[in-house]
């Protein structure tokens, strides 16, 4: 009886020792998303005692900085769904972080302004902020944090 034929053997697949990623780090989104993900994950984290997620620090700040801004103004400059921030408002509100005041110009609209516990919440949040900011903003020059501040705008921003 002649004997099976033995398959040829298939060679075992390549291992990776090293992970290429030239072709990704050419990529504007790619190096952007990695830069926002290293500063977010350490942002979150000093966040977390306020109780604050990325996009209410932004909503609390404009608020903060802007009194009596609308919710169609955030949205606008957020680039927020007005569903989104309405349930968002609402919690915040529920905080006792923000309150609707009548519109001085607009009667239809309210605007939105920070508690007295809103302020200082932001007042210490925004303090965090800027030390995260400076900590990782000390591996460039000052003239490198501009310039790289600048560009990324420049990506973003309408022309």
């Amino acid at each position: 009886m002649p004997r099976p034929a033995v398959p040829a053997r298939t060679p075992l697949p390549r291992a990776v020792e090293e992970v290429d990623t030239r072709f990704l780090e050419t990529l504007l989104g790619y190096n952007a998303r990695r830069a926002a993900l290293a500063v977010i994950d350490v942002f979150v984290q000093r966040m977390e005692p306020y109780g604050l997620k990325p996009v209410d620090f932004s909503v609390l700040s404009l608020v903060r900085h802007n009194p009596g801004i609308t919710s169609r103004q955030l949205c606008t400059t957020l680039g927020i769904l007005p569903p989104n921030l309405v349930g968002m408002i609402n919690t915040l509100e529920k905080r006792e972080l923000v309150e609707r005041l009548p519109h001085p110009r607009d009667g239809r609209a309210m605007g939105l302004h920070l508690t007295t516990g809103g302020q200082k919440l932001m007042r210490d949040a925004e303090k965090t902020a800027a030390e995260l900011e400076a900590d990782f903003a000390s591996r460039l020059t000052p003239a490198e944090l501009r310039t790289l501040i600048g560009l990324l705008q420049k990506v973003y921003r309408e022309p």
